[in-house]
C-alpha cells in the first residue's frame, strides 16, 4: 500500500494541472498572449485600422484600407460629348453678300416662272409639251422683288403674323410687278399681258393671279428666304478641300 502510494506521488509530479476560471472552460486558462493576439485580430479597433471591420456585423472578416494614391479610371458606358469647335474656327465663315443672295432669288423666280407657264399651258391647252416661257428680264424682276421682301420679312417677323405678312408680300408684288410692267411698255420690251383676263388692270396686272402669288409669298418666306438667311461660305476655304469643323456650319448657322 506504501508502494502504491510513493507511485502515485511520483507520477502526479510531473503532471500540468488545467487552470480554470470561473466559467468553468478549461481552455481559458491559456496564454493571455494567444487571446490577446486573436482579440486584435477580430476586434475593429486593433491594429489602428489595418484590420478594420467592414460594419456589416458579420465576425471574424477583416478588409484592409487600400493604400493612399490617384482612384483608377471609371469605365463609363456613354458616349462622351464631343469637344467644342475651336473659337476662330468660325471666324472665316460670314453670311452671302446681298449679290449672292439676289443671285439665288433671281434663279428661283426664273425657275417657278418656266414651271408655272408650263403648268398653265397643260391645264388650259392640255398641252403635254409643257411649254414654259419666260423672259430674261424675269431675273432681275424676280431678284429683286425677292431681296426686298427679304428685308420686308426681317422687320416684319415679330410684329404680324405669318398670313398678314403674306398678304403684305401679295400687294408689293403688284405694286412691283405694275411698275416694271409699265417701265418697259415704254420701251415695248414687257414680256406679259394681261388683256385677255377678266379682271385686269391696263394689261399689266390681274386679280386671277392673286392667290398664285399668295402661295408663292408663302413659299419664298419659308423655305427659300429663311434658308437663304442660314447659308454660309469660307473665304478661306480652296476649292474642292474636304469639310472640316466649318462644313457643318453651312446650313447650320440660324440667324432667326
Amino acid at each position: 500500500m506504501r508502494a502504491q502510494a510513493r507511485r502515485r506521488r511520483a507520477g502526479g509530479v510531473g503532471e500540468a494541472r488545467p487552470a480554470t476560471r470561473r466559467g468553468g472552460s478549461p481552455d481559458a486558462g491559456r496564454g493571455g498572449g494567444e487571446q490577446a493576439a486573436q482579440e486584435s485580430t477580430l476586434s475593429p479597433r486593433a491594429g489602428g485600422g489595418a484590420g478594420a471591420s467592414r460594419g456589416d456585423g458579420a465576425p471574424g472578416r477583416t478588409c484592409t484600407r487600400r493604400a493612399a494614391g490617384p482612384a483608377p479610371p471609371r469605365s463609363c458606358s456613354r458616349l462622351r460629348p464631343a469637344p467644342p469647335a475651336p473659337v476662330g474656327a468660325m471666324a472665316s465663315a460670314e453670311p452671302l453678300t446681298a449679290l449672292s443672295r439676289w443671285y439665288l432669288y433671281a434663279i428661283h423666280g426664273y425657275f417657278c416662272e418656266v414651271m408655272f407657264t408650263a403648268a398653265w399651258e397643260f391645264v388650259v391647252n392640255l398641252n403635254w409639251k409643257f411649254p414654259g416661257v419666260t423672259s430674261v428680264w424675269a431675273l432681275f424682276i424676280y431678284g429683286t422683288s425677292i431681296l426686298i421682301v427679304e428685308r420686308m420679312y426681317l422687320r416684319l417677323r415679330g410684329r404680324c403674323p405669318l398670313l398678314v405678312r403674306c398678304l403684305i408680300y401679295t400687294l408689293w408684288t403688284y405694286l412691283w410687278e405694275f411698275t416694271t410692267g409699265y417701265i418697259l411698255r415704254q420701251f415695248n420690251a414687257c414680256p406679259w399681258d394681261y388683256s385677255q383676263f377678266d379682271f385686269d388692270f391696263m394689261g399689266l396686272i390681274t386679280l386671277e393671279y392673286a392667290v398664285p402669288w399668295f402661295c408663292g409669298a408663302l413659299i419664298v418666306e419659308q423655305f427659300v428666304i429663311r434658308n437663304t438667311l442660314r447659308l454660309r461660305f469660307d473665304k478661306d476655304a480652296e476649292p474642292g478641300e474636304p469639310g472640316g469643323p466649318l462644313a457643318l456650319a453651312n446650313g447650320h448657322v440660324k440667324t432667326d
